[in-house]
């Protein structure tokens, strides 16, 4: 608690400590950068949580607003909707009901570089069919400098 030491009117050389009327806000103000620096670091962390080695490509990213509709193909064939594991077969009636309440955005397909591409394209060959014709692959962006046609 902060105090301020004071003279009493007496005149008599006699000090008397008096509560000090203000608040200390340093101590909050530490707190909050320390949330502001925690969240900052684990934001990124909160993408979506079905792990997959995606494919490099030198394509730049696409700018959104709102997030889309994630179909993923892990390296087993699993195919998940968001982090919901789904059949195969269940995939269309399950996105159909999710466009019937409303849904019009996009739908990233991401795949594990693993995959076999029919399984890739046997997920986008169901979208097509069912009238889903926002669809967009997923991939990493390319770091490494760019090779000529042909070099090794």
């Amino acid at each position: 608690m902060a105090m301020s030491v004071g003279k009493k009117g007496s005149g008599r050389g006699r000090f008397t400590r008096q509560p000090m009327a203000e608040i200390n806000v340093t101590p909050v103000v530490d707190v909050m950068l320390v949330l502001l620096i925690v969240f900052m670091v684990a934001a990124p962390l909160l993408t979506v949580g079905v792990p997959v080695d995606l494919p490099k490509t030198q394509a730049a990213p696409l700018s959104g607003d709102t997030e889309p509709l994630t179909i993923t193909i892990n390296g087993k064939g699993e195919i998940y909707v968001q982090e919901t594991l789904t059949e195969p077969d269940a995939l269309v009636p399950q996105l159909t009901a999710i466009a019937e309440n409303g849904y019009e955005q996009r739908i990233f397909v991401r795949a594990d570089n693993s995959i076999n591409y029919g399984a890739v394209m046997d997920v986008m060959g169901r979208l097509s069919a069912a009238g889903f014709s926002k669809v967009g692959l997923v991939t990493e962006t390319d770091t490494s400098p760019a090779k000529k046609p042909g070099t090794k």
